[in-house]
C-alpha cells in the first residue's frame, strides 16, 4: 500500500493494465451487480438538479423505477446508490442500437445540457474508494466482466491509474495525479 496525503492506494493501480472495451463488454458494468452505483452525499442533490434534463434520455422502465423507488436508494449496507430497474441495470442506463449500455447522465453532459458527467464511482471504475474516519482507500476492483478491458489494457500498455487520469483529477486534483506519476516512476525504477 502507498500513502498520498490522506489516501491509501493499492499498488495494483500502478501494476494492472486496463482500458474499457465497450465493443466486447457492451457496458455490462451498468447492468450487472447486486446494487446500483455508489453515490457520494453531494451527488444526491446533483442528481435531483440534473434529472429534469436527463430524464428525456431514459427508458419508460427506468422512469417507472424512479417513480416507484426514487432517483437513488440505500443498499443493504446503508450506503447511497443509484436505483436499479427490476434488480438489473442502473436507472440511468441507456442502450444504443447494438445493445451497448451507456450513461444517460453522461449523454446529457456530452450534449452540454448539464455540467455533471456521471457519479464519480462510475467514472473511477475499476478503482473503488472506501472512506474511513481519517483516510480514503483506493483499491483496484477486479471483476470478470472486465476481462476484455484487462486484455486491451495489456495490449496497449495502459496502467489503471493512467486510464483513469480524468476522473482522478476530477476527484482529487491535478497535484494528486502528478504525485501518482512520480510514484509510478519510482515503482518502475525499483523493478529494474
Amino acid at each position: 500500500m502507498i500513502q498520498v496525503e490522506d489516501k491509501i492506494l493499492s499498488e495494483l493501480i500502478f501494476e494492472r493494465k486496463f482500458v474499457c472495451d465497450l465493443n466486447k463488454c457492451k457496458g455490462a458494468c451498468c447492468v450487472e451487480g447486486d446494487a446500483g452505483a455508489p453515490l457520494e452525499k453531494d451527488e444526491l442533490g446533483i442528481l435531483e438538479n440534473v434529472f429534469p434534463k436527463v430524464k428525456k434520455y431514459l427508458s419508460e422502465k427506468s422512469l417507472k423505477a424512479i417513480e416507484k423507488n426514487g432517483l437513488y436508494t440505500k443498499d443493504e449496507d446503508g450506503e447511497w446508490v443509484t436505483t436499479l430497474v427490476e434488480g438489473k441495470e442502473c436507472v440511468y442506463t441507456i442502450f444504443d442500437d447494438n445493445g451497448t449500455a451507456f450513461c444517460g447522465i453522461e449523454k446529457a453532459y456530452l450534449n452540454n445540457e448539464i455540467d455533471f458527467k456521471k457519479p464519480i464511482s462510475c467514472h473511477l471504475y475499476p478503482i473503488r474508494v472506501a472512506k474511513y474516519k481519517t483516510f480514503e482507500a483506493l483499491n483496484y476492483h477486479y471483476w470478470d466482466l472486465c476481462n476484455d478491458a484487462c486484455v486491451l489494457g495489456k495490449q496497449l500498455g495502459v496502467k489503471v491509474y493512467k486510464f483513469l487520469k480524468e476522473p482522478l483529477v476530477r476527484k482529487y486534483g491535478e497535484a494528486f495525479y502528478d504525485e501518482l506519476e512520480k510514484i509510478d516512476e519510482a515503482l518502475e525504477n525499483e523493478r529494474k
